[in-house]
């Protein structure tokens, strides 16, 4: 194991709104257990992934896929002896924004509301957690720690560009205490990317389940190949469920095991040292090799072609669509009656995009039936 906790993040700066420190539980995972009893949170279970909710019990949905996503953070930050809690509480965050249907409600709710600020999944996350979730006395929000909110809002490092986090969230509100121009730390890198790790395997998992492809399609790509051939004694069609679950579990293996060899030489060749030198570095440190920088590529060409382009997916996406603009337009006209009055006071638009984003697929589906 490697340790590079000179390099972690484990003493917080504090938070936006000052607290008294708990003797049982760090700052990190008290961020990791707000946002898992969040209501946010609970309703990830019956949002989409790729398959709408209402399609099947074992498809994923954002509240599996969060999980999945922080068991490898988790993995990753452990091993390399920076702070998991952090890793964990990102991981589990990430989502939060996210809308019914998928990224095809998040264009659809984009469009609709492009006259007033647009929507973005990523600083809807940080709304939910400083404004929407309101579950104390003495602030909105979840009140979480400067650097979970770091972590969340650089989620693709530094931010260059205010204009939309000001139009969103209000830099005000951050009362300066984030660095847009420094980079993430260690934690919120290893977040992200145990995201890209996360989906791209399970959804080769989901779109096997769904039939949209088999294993023996993945062999176009040499590393599925590499994975499959030495499975060959085992190409069985009644071991062939099994033989799915190992192939994605190599997978993931490989691809932590090329990101901790891939960081550990980062850090070496870019002299980091302190938290300090990985602030100030531009670019990513945890990364992939270059080398399975072309195999995931690879695997995302491969499932937008047989899965994200397909025709029946991309009909439920359509629906989804439909069911977003449909929703905006009648609660437009009618806000009160699905708002309460304080939240239409300040922006009536953006109260209408909180309400509709917070949705699960499922609730969206019954208005949508119930508006016609």
């Amino acid at each position: 194991m490697k340790n590079y906790s000179k390099l972690g993040t484990f003493a917080s700066k504090g938070r936006l709104f000052k607290e008294a420190s708990n003797p049982f539980r760090s700052p990190f995972q008290r961020d990791r257990d707000r946002i898992i009893h969040s209501t946010s949170f609970r309703r990830l279970k019956h949002k989409t992934q790729v398959f709408v909710n209402t399609e099947g019990d074992h498809y994923r949905t954002r509240i599996t896929h969060s999980i999945e996503v922080s068991q490898i953070a988790r993995t990753i930050a452990k091993y390399l002896g920076l702070n998991d809690d952090l890793a964990e509480t990102l991981s589990l965050a990430h989502d939060l924004g996210h809308t019914p249907f998928g990224h095809a409600g998040e264009e659809s709710l984009n469009e609709c509301m492009y006259e007033y600020g647009g929507f973005d999944h990523n600083l809807q996350t940080l709304r939910i957690v400083m404004f929407i979730e309101n579950k104390y006395f003495k602030f909105q929000g979840l009140n979480l720690t400067l650097e979970t909110l770091d972590g969340l809002i650089k989620h693709n490092g530094p931010v260059t560009k205010l204009v939309k986090i000001n139009n969103l969230i209000g830099l005000k509100n951050l009362k300066n205490k984030i660095n847009f121009s420094k980079n993430s730390s260690l934690e919120a890198q290893i977040a992200s990317i145990s995201d890209d790790v996360a989906y791209n395997n399970h959804d080769i998992q989901d779109g096997i389940k769904a039939k949209l492809f088999t294993l023996n399609d993945l062999k176009q790509i040499s590393f599925f190949d590499e994975i499959l051939n030495s499975y060959k004694n085992k190409l069985k069609s009644e071991n062939n469920d099994i033989l799915v679950y190992q192939t994605i579990r190599d997978s993931i293996n490989l691809m932590v095991q090329d990101l901790i060899t891939t960081t550990t030489r980062n850090i070496l060749m870019n002299k980091i040292s302190t938290k300090k030198d990985v602030s100030n570095k531009k670019n990513q440190i945890v990364d992939f090799s270059n080398k399975l920088k072309i195999t995931i590529n690879e695997i995302r060409d491969f499932l937008r072609i047989t899965m994200y382009n397909n025709k029946d997916v991309l009909k439920k996406n359509n629906e989804g669509k439909k069911i977003i603009k449909k929703l905006f337009s009648v609660i437009n006209k009618n806000p009160k009656k699905y708002i309460k009055t304080k939240y239409l006071k300040t922006n009536k638009e953006r109260a209408i995009s909180d309400y509709i984003s917070g949705m699960t697929d499922r609730y969206a589906i019954q208005l949508y039936r119930a508006s016609k």
